[in-house]
């Protein structure tokens, strides 16, 4: 979530560089950290910054075999095609935009005949920018719910109390890190005024979308979660009852990773 969203630290935070770029890339960290636990911290943080991205472009993926994102299309449902909306030259500029910003992420891909046609909806954000997400309202309708359980907010609360040092991480674009299954891609497809495109990725506004998520990290975590980590769906957390242990759990989270 982009920060200007998100609510306010509990701690003072710094800006520690963990590779060197023009401009160089940066994560935050406490800054009430004793000085030799935070030069621990920033070694481990450099020493695996490849886990690290701020571009669609570096983003490798999730390898389908481990997670791709299913419909459950009753067929009973007929399907939709929703009348293209229309919007002020500015909205269209910026629809546009992000259509492009996908296109070169390969994250949809232009698509032509689709049964089920939705809409681009144009929310304006606090910084003056735009927020865009499909109108999946019809589709959603024709899709059974997954009853795969969520984990609950009060009980990660629990598992985190008491310990000495916690790690928040949320991943970038997470949801468009898992393939959608090439048979129901087309079922994605929505419209704007440049042409139909389908996600070759998994979209967020699609019904189920969190449940595919959380089975992946409950995949690749099973070791760490309750132990050395909580996860709730692409917001991970990395806990230590102690200090000194807290380098060799965040090491053990990015080698995953």
């Amino acid at each position: 979530m982009p920060e200007e969203e998100r609510g306010g630290p509990v701690e003072e935070l710094e800006e520690v560089v963990i590779r060197e770029e023009n401009p160089p890339k940066t994560v935050k960290i406490g800054s009430t950290l004793a000085p030799k636990h935070k030069a621990v911290l920033q070694k481990v943080l450099w020493d695996y910054n490849d886990v690290f991205t701020w571009s669609h472009e570096e983003m490798p993926g999730i390898p389908p075999n481990l997670a791709a994102h299913r419909l459950n299309v009753n067929p009973t449902f007929k399907p939709i095609k929703q009348k293209r909306r229309y919007f002020n030259p500015n909205r269209n500029t910026a629809v546009q935009e992000e259509v492009d910003k996908l296109l070169r992420a390969i994250f949809i891909k232009k698509v032509r005949y689709p049964e089920w046609i939705a809409n681009m909806v144009i929310v304006p954000k606090t910084n003056g920018k735009w927020r865009m997400c499909v109108d999946y309202t019809d589709l959603n309708h024709a899709c059974p719910k997954d009853s795969f359980p969520l984990p609950k907010i009060d009980q990660l609360v629990d598992s985190t109390a008491g310990n000495k040092t916690l790690s928040f991480m949320d991943a970038f674009s997470g949801y468009n890190q898992i393939t959608m299954h090439p048979s129901n891609q087309e079922k994605t497809s929505f419209i704007t005024d440049q042409g139909l495109y389908c996600y070759k990725m998994m979209p967020f506004g699609l019904k189920n979308t969190g449940t595919t998520y959380q089975r992946l990290v409950n995949k690749l975590f099973k070791e760490q979660i309750g132990r050395t980590m909580e996860v709730y769906v692409d917001d991970m957390i990395t806990k230590s009852q102690q200090v000194e242990q807290y380098p060799d759990h965040l090491r053990e989270t990015f080698e995953v990773l």
